[in-house]
């Protein structure tokens, strides 16, 4: 019943014997290494991009971050939801290191319209050097409360961000569970409908710890390659990061895995709707956010259930306090029904 993130899962073992495998002799560093290069080659055939650009970090933050700075200037703004993991969770990162470039909120979810978009797009470069200028636009699929846009949601976004002529970034640390909740390709989800630079997570999804940052305009590449150096994201033992890739492309283990946890959250959807429990999340992959009292929150704590709560603990045990539930690969339906059963004596 460890429901806290899909972070906190075990990497699965495919990922460590790759590893181990990557760890026998020698071999140039840097990325300048046959692994690195297969992995690269894999990511662009998956995404249908044979002249994309594909570089290996180890963090979400640092993918983000790094993908922004080579789509805005310092002075430019990036165009975001209210409650998107760069504003809430990136402490600064993305501005740090596009310089100083500043977030735009748009609407107060975690999902845009496109006529809050294009409101926001128009509200900016009116005031002349006195003012941000446009920049990017950065979508999050699936989205910090859970919600997954459809591809059709996505698109739209997209066309609003080019009637400007603005780039599109697409945060997926949960890009795998998004397009097995869509049934779609990563080409389907990404350049297709109009995105400029991708993040294909791997560490919320399986993996030790790697996110692939995919440009589809190669002429972007060179300007990366210095940002990740500069930002002191340029691993010299690259080959660990890319056999972690390797491995989550091999036989689509990565659709394999973010399926696994999808279908155990639907079991939780479902279940908590049968019981009555408000669900706050209205299309959800593998995150749930659900409402209880903070003395169900407490009962469930006490029966061995981990997760994480969205306000605060310390009021009377009638208030009413948002929980998130996230599944990772591992957890199953057996941990899913085990909480259920826990959660029905709580009501």
């Amino acid at each position: 019943m460890f429901f806290a993130s899909d972070n906190s899962g075990p990497a699965h073992p495919s990922v460590l014997e790759a590893l181990a495998r990557a760890n026998q002799g020698y071999t140039l560093g840097y990325g300048n290494d046959d692994l690195t290069r297969d992995a690269s080659d894999q990511i662009r055939t998956l995404f249908e991009a044979p002249d994309a650009a594909v570089y290996f970090v180890a963090t979400g933050t640092a993918a983000n971050s790094l993908a922004l700075a080579v789509l805005c200037q310092p002075f430019d703004t990036v165009f975001c939801s209210a409650r998107a993991h760069i504003h809430e969770d990136e402490c600064n990162a993305p501005e740090f290191y596009t310089g100083g470039a500043k977030l735009t909120l748009v609407g107060s979810g975690d999902q845009m319209t496109p006529d809050e978009l294009r409101a926001a797009i128009k509200a900016e470069e009116n005031r002349g050097v006195h003012g941000p200028q446009r920049g990017a636009v950065s979508i999050t699929n699936v989205a910090e409360l859970g919600n997954t846009y459809s591809l059709q949601e996505m698109r739209a976004l997209c066309d609003v961000a080019k009637e400007f002529d603005l780039p599109v970034h697409l945060d997926g640390a949960r890009f795998a569970q998004a397009c097995a909740k869509l049934n779609c390709t990563p080409a389907e989800m990404s350049w297709k409908l109009g995105i400029d630079v991708a993040v294909f997570g791997g560490t919320k999804n399986g993996l030790m710890g790697v996110e692939a940052v995919v440009i589809f305009d190669p002429k972007r590449a060179y300007e990366f390659e210095l940002r990740r150096k500069r930002g002191g994201h340029l691993f010299s033992k690259n080959r660990f990061l890319a056999a972690q890739m390797q491995a989550y492309l091999a036989n689509d283990l990565w659709r394999d895995l973010a399926q696994q946890a999808n279908d155990t959250a639907a079991r939780l959807y479902a279940g908590l709707q049968e019981l009555g429990v408000e669900v706050i999340t209205q299309t959800p992959a593998n995150v749930i956010f659900f409402n209880l009292t903070l003395g169900q929150h407490k009962a469930l704590f006490a029966a061995g259930a981990t997760y994480y709560l969205m306000g605060d603990d310390s009021g009377p045990d009638d208030t009413i306090v948002a929980g998130r539930l996230v599944c990772d690969w591992s957890i199953g339906q057996t941990g899913a029904e085990t909480f259920l059963t826990k959660l029905k004596t709580v009501m």
